[in-house]
């Protein structure tokens, strides 16, 4: 069981970091829950009182940035508080063991070794780092997909018009993911690399990551995966989806601080990567001529970043791991079908989402009332959510002859009637 693997790994780690981040033991049996949608091992009433913002707003913004709960909101301020009674310096010294944590959490979430990961401030900037350290030269190819994310397209974009790559934009399949069989067909000995996002920031598909992993490996190119918008709400394994770098962020469905975010980057490759820049956190200064690069994906770091911060992503992710990945991304799906059948039955609604697979987040639009009109009237009734522009998803709004869109993105504290208050406020003008 996975939630079991969790606490073993956990227990193998130094005491002051397992006193430090202690685990979440699983609720027992025989406790009760209210909720109609059930998910074993999840207690939700206690995940709320962590959350205290659910006493007052309904929070349907976690793919913008989730609530921090409790725990991770206290390691951030005690934190600085710390800094602030003691130095900064100080302060980081004290917390080098819990800091440690921060490797060996993320490893436990992607199935990855502790070396394969880099604190990064956002996720832009972790795949930015990735992406710019790549051996990509005129006439190189990447294949990636109309669902990518607008900084990310950015970046070839401008790879195109500084080194001369090609871009090669793979088709959508019926359900409008990825059609994995037509990027294969498109692989050329021109092609270098293949770059997707799991999740776009636009709708609730969710992309077949390990089907590309496996065209990947075929053809032995390397493979960049953008997973802001899915590590913290679907279950990831590195290993199964076989990419060889991964991007992500701590605000999300991570829960974690803004300002935060991560980086994977497979030892397979990790000697083939220049970084675009470097510090004397990324590299070591050995004489007036030469340096050597840190070992493993910290090359990718900076010296100077937000400590407190980086504590808390790390308390987050073991938030996370404590109640289980398999959980989580089973209560969270389960949750979103639930508003989508609810909003599908609302007179001029109409839900957006495309692919085989869902997750938590929810588009749709209300015929005769703009996406903005619509936003800032829920949020008058203490209901978050965000709009999805066509300034971040040209490509796959431009197809779909659309604009913008509602997006309602749930998370596992969320609840059946926060759906049924959220909805009747759509619905009622």
């Amino acid at each position: 069981m996975y939630y079991r693997r969790v606490i073993q790994q956990a227990a193998s780690l130094p005491l002051s970091i397992q006193q430090s981040f202690p685990i979440r033991h699983p609720p027992t049996p025989n406790q009760q829950r209210s909720e109609h949608i059930q998910t074993p091992m999840i207690d939700i009433p206690a995940l709320r009182a962590d959350t205290p913002a659910c006493e007052r707003i309904v929070h349907f913004n976690n793919a913008g940035a989730s609530l921090m709960p409790e725990p991770v909101y206290r390691t951030v301020i005690d934190h600085i508080k710390l800094e602030r009674d003691i130095g900064g310096y100080e302060a980081e010294s004290r917390a080098a063991g819990n800091l440690n944590a921060f490797y060996d959490n993320f490893a436990a979430l992607l199935g990855v070794a502790a070396d394969e990961i880099a604190y990064v401030e956002n996720a832009t900037r972790a795949w930015d780092m990735a992406f710019y350290a790549l051996p990509l030269n005129r006439g190189d190819r990447i294949l990636t997909h109309e669902s990518e994310y607008v900084s990310n397209y950015l970046g070839f974009l401008h790879h195109a018009k500084s080194r001369g790559i090609e871009i090669d934009l793979v088709p959508s399949d019926e359900s409008g993911q990825i059609d994995v069989e037509a990027m294969a067909r498109m692989v050329t000995a021109d092609t270098k690399l293949v770059a997707i996002t799991h999740v776009p920031t636009q709708g609730g598909l969710v992309n077949p990551a390990a089907e590309v992993g496996r065209v990947t490996k075929e053809f032995g190119l390397t493979y960049l995966l953008d997973a802001c918008q899915s590590v913290g709400q679907l279950r990831i394994d590195v290993q199964e989806i076989g990419c060889d770098i991964l991007s992500g962020t701590g605000r999300k469905f991570l829960r974690g601080p803004r300002g935060t975010g991560f980086l994977y980057v497979s030892r397979a490759i990790i000697d083939r990567l220049d970084p675009p820049f470097i510090d004397l956190r990324a590299a070591n200064w050995l004489s007036a001529t030469e340096y050597t690069l840190a070992h493993g994906a910290r090359r990718f770091e900076n010296w100077e970043s937000f400590v407190a911060g980086r504590l808390g992503l790390a308390k987050a992710v073991q938030y996370a791991l404590d109640i289980g990945m398999d959980e989580i991304e089973k209560r969270v799906v389960e949750l979103a079908k639930t508003l989508r059948e609810r909003l599908s039955d609302i007179p001029g609604v109409t839900v957006r989402d495309r692919g085989e697979r869902q997750c938590g987040i929810v588009t749709f639009d209300k015929q005769g009332e703009s996406t903005d009109v619509l936003s800032s009237r829920l949020q008058q009734h203490d209901i978050n959510i965000s709009i999805s522009e066509i300034a971040s998803a040209r490509l796959d709004f431009g197809d779909r002859g659309l604009q913008s869109l509602a997006r309602a993105s749930l998370h596992y504290f969320n609840t059946d009637h926060e759906i049924e208050r959220f909805c009747a406020a759509v619905e009622n003008q």
